[in-house]
């Protein structure tokens, strides 16, 4: 594929066939042949083993295959803010971060794009460890191609219930398609691996975000991550719900999660002694969404 070409797209579990272009495409994400991103610079505010004193190389990408209500990164998944870039200025980029001492390269989002993605590590394949940090809701056949290519994937588990995923991501077919994937992302990178300093150098962790009165839905997944994953995945447990992008027009989640709710899902945690991370509630402010100023 140039970046002239027209694109028939079916990497993600939608399968829509949409014809993308240059710049932009028919299917749900809206993407072009062609990455558009938002964002490339360090980043702090991911798990600690990700994050670490230098930050996180972080390239966010426009456009998603999900239609999350309350996504925190609703200015660039929906409205697809962002810049457009070659395979080449990509791969210029991403060398540039990387110079800047960060731990890892950190795609956010980066499904649309895999196609563009693997050509850029043709160009350039970073010395430091590749994240490929998704809302989970990915095809496995896509993800064995980037096998050998990413060294920690970052998937996360939103749901169990058809009805939940439908209703707040567009996606009744989110956990059919998720759990597979992140059993595929596990076996790829093996039991998680970190340097002397803590640092994750390879393995993959699964992320929860606990939703205004969704609890239950939460436990589910928590059940679900220790019957079906184990210790083969760590488990970050994320309590920083805001209610942004269209959360208004819902209002059982035009909130943000209770300590009490948040307490109850931590407790299951506990009780299933999951390895992992659990964010502590003072995450939910808006001050760590980051600027999309590419």
């Amino acid at each position: 594929m140039s970046d002239e070409s027209v694109y028939i797209c079916n990497l993600c579990p939608r399968k829509c066939g949409a014809e993308r272009y240059k710049e932009d495409g028919a299917g749900i994400c809206g993407a072009g042949t062609l990455p558009r991103v938002a964002r490339i610079a360090p980043h702090y505010w991911e798990e600690p083993c990700i994050s670490g004193e230098k930050g996180s190389g972080t390239v966010f990408f426009s456009g998603c295959t999900l239609s999350c209500v309350f996504c925190q990164n609703y200015e660039i998944s929906a409205k697809r803010r962002g810049r457009t870039l070659t395979v080449y200025e990509l791969s210029e980029k991403i060398r540039e971060l990387e110079s800047q001492g960060v731990h890892n390269i950190n795609l956010v989002s980066p499904t649309p794009y895999a196609e563009s993605i693997l050509r850029c590590f043709e160009l350039y394949r970073p010395k430091i460890p590749v994240v490929w940090n998704t809302g989970g809701y990915e095809r496995v056949e896509t993800l064995k191609r980037l096998e050998g290519l990413v060294d920690i994937y970052l998937p996360d588990l939103k749901y169990t219930d058809p009805e939940l995923s439908m209703k707040y991501s567009g996606a009744a077919d989110y956990f059919e398609y998720a759990l597979p994937a992140i059993k595929e992302m596990a076996r790829q990178t093996g039991k998680p691996v970190f340097d002397d300093n803590g640092i994750m150098q390879r393995g993959t962790v699964v992320r929860h975000l606990i939703l205004p009165q969704h609890t239950k839905s939460s436990l589910n997944v928590l059940d679900c991550i220790a019957s079906e994953l184990g210790s083969s995945v760590l488990v970050s447990l994320m309590g920083q719900y805001l209610p942004l992008g269209r959360a208004a027009e819902y209002p059982e989640i035009n909130r943000r999660i209770t300590p009490r709710e948040y307490n109850k899902v931590l407790d299951h945690l506990e009780e299933l002694d999951l390895d992992g991370f659990a964010q502590e509630l003072s995450s939910a402010k808006s001050k760590f969404v980051p600027d999309w100023d590419m």
